[in-house]
């Protein structure tokens, strides 16, 4: 068995999930595990250890989380590269932002990254099935499809789209991709030719703009105020369309309201070839507000607006399925310029999709992960409130989303809470990294915590963490 036998210590205080997951992370850092190498089974290393299957599986979770294993289905856990095991940057709305490289070390106890979900909350039986069965029964899924995406699929998102999220458009309009940053990739691509520039909201998530700007999109940044991205700064850009997050905006929380949105509709009809791209990144998890519908929406099917989403946050990252929906115009272009393109999403994972809208699974598990979510949300912030007092903090976007902002009005700074907290093994990022210009306006003292990734029971711990890093 390794060297684990010696490994556990049932006098001291701390888990023996977390001993066994230090034991092995140790193991793997001083090259003693390396790469490729298969761990024991669960139950087998459960039975030498003479502890609960559920220990064994706990901590190799969290070295699966943290990038040390990966768990190969019906094969087991193997050890990743140490390389594939630096520090993350920290994350937006989709996945990693690229951000000042890290010194190699042990990660910390605590993620606080904004792109990560509990995988534990994935309907993997649900899922399974249907894949197995599609494996079986549609052996023509492993020829080429259509190159939009799955008319099936396409269809069942227009319903769920109009349904959930007041989305006005038809199966054709739809086009399914391996992520919203491809999608942006190619709108980029298909926008170029017309020489405009966009607007992308500050602060805000960066990798928009990168993606924009590759594509050669020259990018302004424009602040947002208390009702998303400012039609003053919008209008005095210059810009001919925007990138924005109307339903809650990343990283601030902020839902655009509908006067605002009536504004901005107004500023994309005023000329020609001025657009609107509605990123629609969470709009899923809405704890106590009734849904906005989107901007899409209310412009029409053949509006203004370029409507993107994906289920990053609702099903997992590693699911890339994104859609986006083009007004007629833009249609047009799209398959005069990438008609021939071969659909970026495996057949199977997009007929799987497909099942588990139209059969039901997916508006039942939103619900379920939705409650999930916001009982994490709601414990996160009872125990914010009670280690810290209630006057001491300042906490924001507990109504929306899957991350919070913190301010200590009497604090160290942003950059020293950064510090302290990874002294006491919590990752998070200041609220100021997020702004791409005019970081000297930014709220101080203000962090991001994205508390999906989280496990019920270390909320306490993590608490705990921070008021020592921050009060101690």
């Amino acid at each position: 068995m390794l060297d684990l036998t010696n490994c556990l210590d049932t006098a001291l205080s701390k888990p023996l999930y977390e001993q066994l997951y230090e034991h092995l992370a140790g193991q793997i850092r001083s090259g003693r595990l390396r790469k490729g190498d298969k761990l024991p089974s669960k139950r087998s290393l459960a039975g030498h250890l003479a502890v609960a299957v559920n220990t064994v599986d706990t901590a190799y979770q969290m070295l699966v989380a943290e990038g040390y294993l990966e768990a190969r289905p019906k094969s087991g856990f193997f050890v990743l590269e140490y390389a594939d095991m630096l520090p993350r940057a920290a994350q937006g709305p989709e996945e990693a932002s690229a951000g000042p490289a890290e010194t190699p070390g042990p990660p910390p106890r605590f993620d606080l990254s904004t792109g990560a979900v509990d995988t534990a909350l994935f309907p993997f039986r649900t899922w399974g099935r249907i894949q197995k069965e599609l494996l079986y029964a549609r052996p023509e899924l492993l020829s080429h499809g259509h190159r939009q995406g799955e008319p099936e699929l396409r269809r069942e998102l227009a319903v769920y789209l109009r349904s959930y999220r007041g989305v006005a458009c038809s199966p054709e309009q739809i086009v399914v991709g391996a992520g919203v940053e491809y999608l942006l990739g190619l709108l980029a691509q298909l926008l170029r030719e017309d020489g405009l520039t966009a607007a992308v909201e500050n602060p805000g998530y960066d990798r928009p703009r990168t993606i924009l700007t590759n594509g050669g999109i020259s990018c302004r940044c424009v602040d947002i105020d208390s009702g998303g991205i400012s039609l003053a700064g919008l209008e005095g850009s210059g810009a001919d369309m925007c990138y924005v997050t109307p339903s809650h905006h990343f990283p601030t929380g902020v839902t655009m309201p509908a006067g605002r949105r009536a504004q901005l509709l107004r500023w994309a009809a005023a000329e020609e070839k001025r657009f609107i791209l509605e990123d629609d990144y969470d709009a899923e998890f809405r704890f106590d507000m009734r849904p906005v519908p989107s901007l899409q929406g209310m412009a029409g099917p053949d509006g203004p607006v370029v409507y993107l989403c994906t289920f990053s946050k609702s099903l997992a990252p590693s699911i890339r399925i994104a859609c986006m929906v083009l007004p007629g115009v833009l249609l047009e272009r799209y398959r005069a310029a990438f008609g021939s393109y071969a659909n970026t999403v495996s057949r199977f994972e997009q007929q799987t999709l497909c099942r588990f809208l139209r059969e039901g699974y997916f508006t039942r598990h939103l619900a379920r992960i939705r409650l999930a979510y916001k009982a994490r949300m709601e414990a996160l912030v009872r125990a914010l409130e009670e280690k810290f007092g209630e006057e001491a903090i300042i906490l924001r976007g507990r109504h929306t989303g899957l991350h919070l902002l913190l301010t200590l009005p009497v604090g160290p700074g942003e950059e020293v809470m950064e510090e302290r907290a990874l002294e006491q093994g919590v990752r998070l990022r200041g609220l100021s990294r997020y702004y791409m210009e005019r970081r000297e306006e930014c709220p101080p003292n203000t962090v991001v915590l994205g508390y999906a990734g989280m496990q019920d029971g270390e909320i306490g711990e993590l608490v705990d963490a921070l008021y020592r890093g921050w009060r101690g």
